[in-house]
């Protein structure tokens, strides 16, 4: 396994009641999971979540002692249909995934759950990868949870109240026979603090105890006419009960500001709660513990909104601003409602000065706040020590005339692949590859090869789901002197590429090329083992090829290639399958490991044999700068960050030549390139020897002798000839 470990850390998770249990918020939700008699738990990798499945698997020994099920579930889907044992029996169960995505993947098995209800507490862990740092399209939850009546829990983030959420939520979802959602923003995730434990808790009923003791209850069963009752059991019986839990729990709070301001209001949802205080604090409206001077309505329960607490709250006020992140505007059409409908005349503002989409920063909730205080309260801000903002009038950094024409020639920089990358050396085959034939239609999957679509691969037309490569391609089958490309990762292919891509080819007679990228690992993801992996994993079982999942879904043109530094024979395995008369789907496996994963791995073993003194060779690769032409082919095909660029030393060549620094990791994908395009010869390999032998040294000194020998010689006949 290559997944980052948490040994070490899980160790807070057995901390007895009382204890003071310090770490991040990924581990506290754990600890909170164990302390709520959780019984089963699944779920599928993904940023801000992946170390949540990681944190799970190191503590299979604890989780063993306790009763608790753990699987690494085969995608979002999956985990999301394991909330099936909650339906019938009292078992307490979560599930977790990176959301939006992960939630669209298992929105099926979500709205049959809740549409049927649960017995058992059922709780959804939603990495919500929203805002600057996210990699997926840019949506909430929300949306969900509204649609098919699911509660959304959003936490203020800190440890105390994370761990409160998820105890709640369990309470919850029993209370009103409800899945409940989690929402664990990404700096919720990595937040770190402290809060005192509780007792880790056996399940009360446990997996054995239903499979000893099955129950069946069609009216919880989604098929007609049950189904059409569910819907009202929602609004009639469930809506209800869930309120008047959130409301007797206080799962909501509430903070007094001063008298000063008391007609005044912020509602807010919880996540968004530290930037909230940090922007009042940049305008002197709250001190260095954190204490508002204006009046805070926190919802931690953001779905659904309880009326009467919305009412009370703005029932004293002149002026309330409600600052809910992304579009479209929900919780605001929601408070309208609710406030328009019973009279109330306090006014509301939201997106009017805050913006519609995007991230709710510091300094995005600062110049809201103040434009909502310009208008209802100036007073408040005139009587605060704020702190100075950057004057309208100043110009923004990225409009200063230097940095414009720096970025007229510096490119941005984008993301891309690491260091020694064996996807890298499969997209500039591939771009020789259509150098010789033309342009193709390519289309992308998620995962790491997605850079392909970034300079300088530049690469790839479409992404449009994790495993949808082949699938994007469907609609290309048609009789042409171009075949159609499609790339997905390993991960993918097992995620649901194999039925959704491969096996649709197959039935549907694709005529197109299909390159599957198999690094051993789903490596986009953290390095988390996958059913073709190659380690030995003692928890699941790996070491399934990819191709024997092909040929038996019926493709019977299949290359394998176990080296993809090999790009020559990349190049020419592409060519093959998009010129040849076989008729169907055309696949190539393209294998090589995940060289961060590789590293990893291998890092600590080289430097526990160099400790010990045995003899271990590095390879380092390197580029001639008397040979090299400076013309910068290589990089352009290759785009390795190690590869850059130098001065020639050479007063005659003004160009800089290529240099291979010092984070090269030896894979030879630079020379290898060079090779196969014919550029030229500069690129040479050169072994460090750690712990050299006597032969190894005699060797050494022979060869620095003939070397010496020949420089000489050259030189001589350099000055004869200056002469």
């Amino acid at each position: 396994m290559a997944e980052r470990s948490f040994a070490k850390e899980v160790e807070q998770l057995r901390l007895p009641a009382g204890s003071e249990f310090r770490g991040e918020g990924i581990l506290a939700v754990t600890k909170a999971l164990l302390q709520s008699g959780v019984g089963y738990v699944a779920g599928y990798q993904g940023s801000p979540i992946s170390h949540l499945m990681d944190v799970l698997a190191d503590a299979k020994e604890i989780l063993d002692e306790l009763g608790v099920h753990f699987e690494a579930s085969a995608s979002e889907a999956t985990a999301a249909a394991t909330l099936a044992a909650s339906v019938m029996y009292p078992i307490r169960g979560a599930v977790t995934w990176k959301s939006t995505v992960g939630t669209n993947v298992a929105s099926d098995a979500l709205a049959n759950l809740a549409s049927g209800g649960v017995t058992g507490g059922a709780l959804v862990i939603i990495g919500e990868d929203y805002g600057e740092g996210s990699s997926i399209m840019q949506e909430r939850s929300h949306a969900f949870a509204m649609k098919s009546q699911m509660w959304l829990l959003d936490p203020r983030p800190n440890l105390e109240s994370i761990v409160k959420a998820v105890e709640d939520g369990f309470e919850l979802s029993e209370a009103s026979n409800t899945p409940v959602m989690l929402e664990m923003r990404i700096r919720s995730c990595h937040v770190h603090g402290r809060f005192t434990t509780r007792e880790n808790r056996r399940p009360a009923f446990s997996l054995a105890d239903a499979l000893e003791n099955p129950r069946r209850d069609t009216g919880r069963i989604v098929l007609p006419p049950a189904s059409f009752a569910h819907e009202h059991e929602k609004v009639r019986d469930r809506w209800p009960a869930a309120v008047k839990f959130i409301r007797e729990r206080k799962l909501n709070e509430f903070f007094d500001g001063d008298d000063a301001h008391a007609d005044l209001g912020l509602i807010l949802q919880g996540g968004l709660y530290n930037g909230v205080i940090r922007a009042l604090q940049l305008l002197g409206l709250a001190d260095a513990f954190g204490n508002s001077r204006i009046p805070l309505y926190v919802m931690n329960v953001t779905y659904p909104v309880i009326d009467d607490e919305v009412l009370a709250f703005c029932a004293t006020k002149r002026a309330v601003l409600l600052l809910e992140e992304g579009q479209p505007d929900y919780i605001e059409q929601n408070l309208n409602t609710i406030l328009r409908r019973s009279g109330v005349t306090t006014a509301l503002c939201g997106k009017d000065v805050l913006p519609m989409a995007g991230e709710y920063t510091t300094q995005v909730m600062r110049d809201g706040i103040e434009a909502f205080l310009t208008t209802h309260a100036p007073r408040a801000l005139e009587s605060s020590a704020a702190v100075p903002a950057q004057a309208p009038t100043a110009v923004p950094i990225t409009f200063h005339p230097k940095v414009r024409d720096l970025a007229a020639v510096v490119p941005p920089r984008p993301a891309g692949f690491c260091t020694g990358c064996p996807e890298r050396p499969i997209f500039a085959a591939m771009k020789l590859a259509q150098a010789e034939l033309g342009e193709h239609h390519i289309s992308c999957d998620i995962g790491c090869h997605l850079f392909s679509i970034l300079p300088p691969f530049n690469l790839g037309a479409t992404t449009m789901g994790y495993g949808l490569g082949a699938a994007s391609s469907s609609a290309f089958n048609v009789k042409s002197g171009k075949r159609s490309i499609s790339v997905m990762g390993d991960g993918g292919f097992w995620h649901n590429g194999l039925t959704s891509g491969i096996a649709n080819a197959v039935f549907n007679k694709n005529d197109g090329v299909i390159v599957i990228v198999d690094n051993f690992y789903s490596s986009a993801t953290g390095g988390q083992d996958i059913p073709s992996s190659r380690a030995d994993n003692p928890n699941r079982a790996t070491k399934h090829p990819i191709e024997a999942a092909i040929r038996g879904a019926g493709v019977q043109w299949v290359r394998t290639i176990d080296r993809t530094y090999d790009v020559a024979r990349v190049r020419d395995t592409l060519e093959e399958a998009l010129t040849t008369s076989t008729d169907g789907p055309k696949v190539i496996i393209a294998q090589s490991e995940c060289m961060l994963n590789k590293q990893r791995r291998v890092k600590p073993l080289f430097n526990k044999a160099v400790k010990a003194g045995e003899r271990v060779v590095k390879e380092r690769f390197g580029v001639d700068p008397d040979v090299c032409s400076g013309d910068h082919a290589c990089i352009r095909l290759s785009g390795c960050p190690s590869l850059s660029v130098k001065d020639s030393g050479d007063p005659l060549k003004e160009d800089p030549v290529a240099h291979v620094d010092n984070s090269c990791v030896g894979c030879g994908n630079c020379g290898e390139v060079a090779e196969a395009a014919v550029l030229c010869p500069s690129f040479y390999r050169a072994d460090i020897i750690h712990n050299p032998t006597a032969a190894d040294r005699i060797k050494a000194r022979v060869r620095g002798a003939v070397i010496g020998w020949l420089q000489r010689r050259r030189a001589a006949r350099l000055a004869r000839h200056a002469l």
